[in-house]
């Protein structure tokens, strides 16, 4: 979980577009990021593990 203010920071407006930082909805995590779905890694699979993500399901084989 990141911290209030680093969410906070991510959110501004930067002074240049190349330091935009995208972080998950959920968690704030920058790394693991996923730009479809708006999440990382971590929060993509517990969701999708529910069945909350629409169209994703678990595979098997």
């Amino acid at each position: 979980m990141a911290k209030k203010s680093v969410q906070a920071r991510a959110e501004k407006k930067p002074k240049y577009s190349t330091r935009v930082v995208n972080r998950c909805w959920r968690c704030g995590r920058k790394h693991g990021y996923m730009r479809r779905f708006g999440l990382c890694r971590i929060c993509f699979r517990e969701l999708a593990s529910q069945g909350e993500i629409p169209g994703v399901k678990k595979s098997s084989w």
